[in-house]
């Protein structure tokens, strides 16, 4: 079934906007596209329909990211009790860039599973496409302004979460509102995918070693360490692995695949999963992270921790390979 949101929610998320002069709009630590792509649009719709509010979009940048939009530094220290959105998170321990923030009241638009946030208002459509395609929704039927480059950046956060409309979160209601939003603006959509999908040639022969050397269990499960030093010699960034792990979604021989990456700054393990049948998220959930049924990643900080993580997603596809015998 596809929720159709009423107009009445959109309407009290534009009255909430609309009563505030100071806004401050956060997404999830380590964002992907769709995180930062939401997160630029709504700003930019804000200020375009509200020239004199106070909007700040915060979080740590990403390099890769910039063509999407500037961060704003955290004045935190010159707000009253902002409004705050955050987009694309449903926990609170994952809202990036709030520390110190001394807000009033929390709007939240997310296509994840609910947890903890305490939103006044709440927007968790977890049959959307993408934040983006809740994002355009909320644009199109509301007095909230648009324009070619908030437009853009709408369409790339849907292509990039929905991987170009083929995996499972692609709806009817996701093709209709991306369809609306091109009409919208008249968007060249066709020239934005050079955004998402430009690739150097050490980025291909990165993605090369990738499929050379994961590991694959009879269980369909696929696993990759990913060192600092790998990350080095093939002269890419800690983030391209997470930007490739949708390229391997139709390989017969994985039901679910896993890129584990080593942050040095932050002394951490990054882990991104994707599953092709097996439930994953509640498995993330217990490995500090979380996510979508077959698409979630979470962040350890004992290599121990990882080798169970392995062990109860090896498991997960041995009960799905059992169950669709």
């Amino acid at each position: 079934m596809i929720t159709i949101t009423s107009n009445a929610l959109l309407k009290q998320i534009y009255k909430k906007i609309k009563a505030y002069d100071e806004i401050v709009i956060a997404r999830h630590i380590g964002p992907d596209p769709d995180a930062i792509a939401s997160q630029m649009a709504l700003r930019e719709a804000i200020k375009l329909t509200f020239p004199t509010k106070k909007v700040l979009a915060v979080g740590v940048g990403v390099a890769k990211f910039r063509s999407y939009g500037y961060l704003d530094k955290m004045e935190y220290e010159n707000l009253n009790n902002p409004l705050l959105i955050v987009l694309d998170v449903p926990n609170m321990h994952r809202i990036d860039g709030i520390e110190g923030l001394n807000y009033k009241e929390i709007i939240k638009i997310d296509h994840h599973p609910k947890e903890d946030i305490p939103a006044t208002i709440d927007w968790t459509e977890i049959e959307a496409s993408s934040t983006c395609q809740m994002i355009a929704e909320l644009l199109l039927n509301t007095k909230l302004l648009i324009n070619e480059k908030i437009a853009s950046n709408l369409f790339l956060g849907i292509i990039s979460d929905s991987d170009r409309f083929v995996l499972k979160n692609t709806t009817s209601k996701a093709l209709r509102i991306t369809a609306d939003l091109i009409d919208k603006v008249g968007l060249e959509f066709t020239q934005l995918y050079d955004v998402l999908y430009m690739r150097s040639m050490d980025e291909i022969r990165f993605q090369a070693y990738i499929a050379n050397n994961i590991e694959i269990t009879e269980n369909n499960f696929g696993f990759i360490e990913l060192t600092p030093e790998i990350i080095r010699e093939y002269n890419v960034d800690f983030a391209t692995a997470s930007n490739m792990i949708n390229n391997f979604n139709f390989i017969n021989e994985l039901l679910v695949w896993i890129f584990i990456s080593f942050d040095e700054k932050n002394d951490i393990y990054k882990i991104n999963l994707r599953s092709r049948g097996p439930v994953i998220n509640t498995i993330a959930n217990k490995y500090n992270g979380g996510g979508h049924k077959f698409a979630s990643g979470c962040r350890i900080k004992e290599k121990a921790d990882i080798e169970n993580l392995k062990k109860d997603l090896d498991m997960a596809c041995l009960e799905f390979l059992k169950e669709r015998e």
